[in-house]
């Protein structure tokens, strides 16, 4: 395991805390949250362990932590996209599938989602927490969208608009079958996340529009 050495990066509260972050994901990655130890934490982020509990009271802290640093913000950019954003629904959900498949490609973000998906049925007060930061504004960004394509006119089919909103996980799918695939053919039969993307994306636009997907 390779140490994060604090001589590597100013010695201000962020970056130390960002190390310790890091070494975290590092851990909790190679021995999952059960077997993870925080002393291989504190060994691998360059401090003493009572250092780390300056910046995490306990094991679930630091994993929480991961989660607000790797998904937490991603329904707050999807927010302020939707609120800012002029063109049509179809090119705003386009936009937001971009924005969400550039964000859970990167090498943290997914290591965390994988975690979550592994180990979320065993620890439920991870699984809450990660639901209550991250899914739960989620959704209600899938349900702002399909509000303002109805008030614009721009979602036609009442149906799909009252099934998308009573289930915006639908929109999430996409990402995490790809998450999940991967995860397990990624050697044998590697899913190609943003192809899928488009061609799922243009499905449900052509569900929402009557068979337009522009």
């Amino acid at each position: 395991m390779t140490s994060l050495s604090p001589a590597r990066r100013p010695h201000d509260k962020a970056a130390r805390r960002a190390d310790i972050l890091a070494a975290a994901l590092e851990v909790f990655a190679a021995n999952g949250f059960a077997n993870a130890r925080l002393d291989d934490v504190a060994r691998a982020a360059g401090v003493a362990k009572g250092t780390l509990y300056l910046y995490f009271a306990d094991k679930q802290a630091l994993f929480e932590g991961l989660i607000k640093e790797n998904l937490a913000p991603i329904p707050d950019v999807a927010s302020g996209m939707l609120s800012a954003f002029e063109g049509s629904t179809s090119e705003l959900i386009r936009a937001l599938v971009a924005l969400l498949l550039a964000r859970i490609q990167t090498p943290q973000a997914r290591q965390v989602m994988q975690l979550m998906i592994s180990e979320g049925h065993r620890f439920p007060d991870l699984a809450a927490f990660h639901y209550r930061e991250v899914v739960t504004p989620g959704l209600g960004v899938v349900r702002a969208i399909v509000a303002r394509g109805v008030a614009r006119g721009e979602i036609r089919r009442a149906p799909q608009a009252e099934a998308l909103t009573r289930h915006p996980q639908a929109l999430f799918a996409p990402f995490l079958t790809a998450v999940v695939w991967n995860m397990t053919f990624d050697k044998v039969a590697p899913l190609d996340e943003a192809a899928f993307a488009e061609d799922y994306i243009a499905l449900l636009l052509g569900g929402l529009n009557g068979g337009e997907t522009s």
